[in-house]
């Protein structure tokens, strides 16, 4: 399975800049293992044996938890793609249920940022792209967002 914008492609229209999820979308199954590793630990620094069980329970269940995060996480950034051509904007998300989003270049009134302290440490923000009769669209946890605004506003 090729990548969605190489198969909408248009005659004399190239690829500019591509744009992804960025691995903040992995804070939740980041915690969860934190947390079944500490019970994982907790439980073999016991002397207790109910302590102990008590440890290996919390961990086997964070970890089942965080399993489950992982994969859910790891599917957003596989079946999300952000795309600027000389053309156009395009967003996709989804696999089997699609949400799909396209705005012309040339329709494109103006391109927002916004990024949080953390954000702007790790390289991650929310663009909002407000197109002239398309209204606003909200792309969130994409990295690097200027990088991404300056592709779309400069030509």
């Amino acid at each position: 399975m090729g990548r969605y914008i190489d198969d909408i492609l248009q005659p004399g229209e190239k690829v500019l800049y591509s744009a992804s999820a960025h691995w903040t979308v992995y804070w939740q199954a980041i915690l969860c293992w934190l947390v079944a590793l500490a019970g994982l630990i907790g439980s073999r620094m016991s002397v207790n044996e109910g302590a102990m069980l008590t440890g290996l329970g919390v961990a086997a269940i964070m970890g089942a938890i965080a399993i489950f995060y992982t994969a859910k996480a790891w599917f957003h950034r596989w079946t999300t793609e952000t795309d600027v051509t000389n053309m156009r904007v395009v967003h996709k998300t989804g696999f089997i249920q699609r949400s799909i989003f396209e705005m012309s270049i040339d329709k494109v009134e103006s391109v927002d940022v916004k990024q949080s302290v953390l954000g702007r440490l790790l390289g991650y923000g929310e663009v909002k792209i407000q197109g002239v009769g398309d209204g606003e669209r909200t792309i969130r946890d994409l990295s690097s967002p200027i990088e991404f605004r300056n592709n779309i506003t400069a030509r």
